[in-house]
């Protein structure tokens, strides 16, 4: 019995369950189908995928044209995107590859001085970091000078476009590497000024060495450090790139310098007129032309104020003779009559607070309309900007840039650098006043022995030649203080030397 019922289990799994061989041939049968159509789409898919990946470059048309599973949102994210990518790719193409280099050690800089006389140095010491091959840290600005500006480098410069234009140059971070950093907290770094005046000689014969024993050097008082003339072409050269391509101001203040522009723009042409007669500049200078007995202690004290003023004890009256004072609001009223200027033509004040105020600005206000960006901007416009002076600056700057005549009355930074910045866009009309002939002439005039028009004639023929032309620079070796400026008139940077002509 029990044989019998083994057997008949074993007859009904015969029954369910068929032999392994026979199950294993009846489920390939049953699979090939959906294996060949799994392998065949995957394939297609593959080829797809691949296809529209390259569709741009070599896939068929139609594959462009396929629709996509995106949300509307998404594909207009992606078509934005993809319009968007050829330029963001040519901006980045067109940056300058980083220079590769043995880095020699780290430049910490401390600019001194106003805006323009900073603006030079930092120039001057991204060429000597260049040529010393040495990084170079965003230079630090001066806060302590007179003007008590809080500004960073960052605050009044692209920062970002200051690194990357320069980068086939010279390496320039915004701050000392942690370990750097660590070992200059430490104290172990060198301080020191540059001499005066300097050829590229000096920097790698004494300043070098410095850099490769301490690792980090630190120049402090960085203006007028590299010298006029004697310099390499290529060491010219790229001074002029770092000050005319390299050091833009950020987007705000280049922003709202166009909108001062614009305005003054739509009422015609305008003339700037840099009149250096604020307060610090008259106490520096012991010029007091004009001013009350009042006035004149209080410049005095506000002089000897300040130690590093070096002279204290000043002959006004000589000084003014010698074409060393600024021209005062009444003397450069007369000289703009003088050159037949229109007395329609707009006249945009590039300075600080007038000394004197409006005592002192009456025959400048009365012979001419003047506007200032005070006057031309809303207060909320220059909200950001108070109690910063670079800043302001800046924005006389731009505008000096664009105008159609500038007129310095000094030859201060600001002076030197638009009037070099203005030949290298063109040379365009920039007229450089001989003080010491303008106050003969005044004087003159004011006391009658002069008639009005032997007085406009005479100014006119002694500033003929000088309108900002293209001329060389003036050269006196040994006595670099007194050549021509190196920023005033960069001849090595113009677009047309064959137009310089011999001052």
């Amino acid at each position: 019995m029990v044989c019998k019922a083994a057997m008949g289990i074993k007859a009904a799994a015969k029954l369910r369950f068929p032999s392994s061989a026979a199950a294993a041939a009846t489920a390939r049968s049953r699979l090939k189908p959906w294996m060949v159509r799994a392998t065949t789409t995957v394939l297609l898919w593959t080829c797809v995928v691949q296809l529209t990946a390259v569709g741009n470059t070599w896939g068929p048309r139609v594959l462009k044209g396929w629709p996509s599973c995106r949300t509307a949102r998404e594909a207009a994210a992606v078509t934005t995107a993809r319009v968007a990518m050829p330029e963001a790719v040519v901006e980045k193409a067109a940056l300058p590859p980083k220079r590769i280099y043995r880095n020699n050690g780290y430049l910490m800089v401390s600019c001194n001085g106003g805006l323009n006389q900073m603006r030079a140095a930092i120039c001057d010491m991204a060429v000597i970091a260049r040529y010393l091959n040495v990084t170079l840290i965003v230079p630090e600005l001066d806060k302590t000078s007179f003007w008590n500006d809080p500004s960073e480098f960052q605050d009044i410069f692209d920062v970002e476009h200051f690194i990357t234009s320069l980068r086939d140059e010279v390496r320039i971070l915004r701050e000392l590497p942690p370990r750097i950093k660590r070992r200059v907290e430490l104290g172990k770094f060198h301080s020191m000024p540059p001499i005066s005046w300097s050829d590229i000689s000096y920097y790698h014969k004494q300043i070098l060495p410095l850099i490769r024993k301490h690792k980090v050097l630190h120049l402090n008082r960085t203006d007028a450090r590299l010298a006029n003339n004697g310099l390499p072409l290529e060491i010219q050269r790229l001074r002029c790139r770092v000050n005319y391509d390299a050091l833009k101001f950020t987007p705000q203040i280049e922003e709202l310098g166009r909108r001062v522009i614009r305005i003054l723009r739509q009422n015609g042409p305008f003339l700037v007129l840099h009149l250096r007669y604020e307060m610090d500049m008259l106490a520096f200078s012991g010029c007091t032309q004009g001013c009350t007995p009042k006035e004149s202690e209080e410049l005095t004290r506000m002089r000897y104020a300040y130690p590093w003023w070096k002279e204290k004890v000043i002959n006004s009256f000589v000084k003014r003779k010698d074409g060393l004072c600024p021209l005062t609001p009444e003397e450069i009223a007369l000289v703009l009559r003088a050159f037949d200027i229109d007395k329609n033509m707009q006249i945009y004040i590039a300075a600080g607070e007038i000394y004197g105020g409006k005592r002192r600005m009456t025959s400048l206000t009365s012979a001419y309309p003047n506007v200032r960006k005070e006057t031309l901007l809303e207060p909320s416009d220059l909200m950001f900007f108070q109690n910063h002076s670079s800043q302001m600056a800046a924005l006389d700057y731009l505008v000096s840039l664009e105008s159609d005549i500038f007129v310095p009355t000094y030859d201060g930074n600001m002076a030197k650098v638009v009037e070099g910045h203005r030949r290298y866009m063109g040379f365009k009309k920039t007229i450089l006043l001989d003080r010491k002939l303008i106050v003969e002439l005044v004087d003159q005039y004011t006391s009658g022995s002069l008639r009005w028009d032997e007085f406009s004639s005479l100014i006119k023929a002694v500033h003929s030649n000088r309108m900002g032309a293209a001329t060389t620079r003036t050269v006196i070796p040994d006595r670099p203080k007194e050549e021509d400026y190196f920023y005033a008139n960069p001849q090595e940077c113009l677009r047309d030397p064959n137009l310089l002509r011999t001052s």
